[in-house]
Parts: C-alpha cells; sequence; structure tokens
C-alpha cells in the first residue's frame, strides 16, 4: 500500500501548521487592520522653497550631465584612437 505517501503528506501539512503559527502580525503597525489612520505632520511647501528645489536641481542635472558627456568622449576618444593607431 501507499501508507509510506500518506505519513509524508501529514508530517508536511503539521510542519507548515507550525510554521503558521511563527508568522509576524502587523496588529501594532497603525492604519493596519485597526481602522486608525496614522497622523503625518509634513512640512508645507511655501512657493519659493520649490523654485529653490527646481533650481537646485536643474544645477546637479546639468552638472552630472556635463560630466557624463565629458567621460563619455573621453572613452569615445580613446576606443577609436586605439583602433586607429594600433
Amino acid at each position: 500500500m501507499s501508507f509510506g505517501v500518506i505519513q509524508a503528506m501529514i508530517t508536511s501539512l503539521k510542519n507548515n501548521e507550525k510554521m503558521r503559527t511563527k508568522r509576524i502580525k502587523f496588529k501594532h503597525v497603525p492604519g493596519k487592520r485597526s481602522g486608525i489612520k496614522p497622523q503625518y505632520d509634513f512640512p508645507v511647501a511655501t512657493p519659493e522653497l520649490l523654485i529653490e528645489i527646481r533650481d537646485k536641481l536643474r544645477k546637479e542635472n546639468r552638472i552630472r550631465m556635463t560630466k557624463i558627456i565629458v567621460v563619455t568622449i573621453i572613452v569615445s576618444l580613446s576606443i577609436a584612437g586605439v583602433f586607429l593607431f594600433k
């Protein structure tokens, strides 16, 4: 008969049940299944602050793109030099 297979199935089911009880519950997290919404205190962004952030990001992006272009030109010239003078 196939009693070994059935015993393996029973053992597997017991092990699975043991693993389920060790799962971490998220009852202590606000807003999860408790119905209480978390309260956040975000700072208010003024138009002047947004303009400063925009200008700062544009400057950083300009510098980053300049570096990328310079590195790309140097690498492409060095590869072309290797192939031309080899």
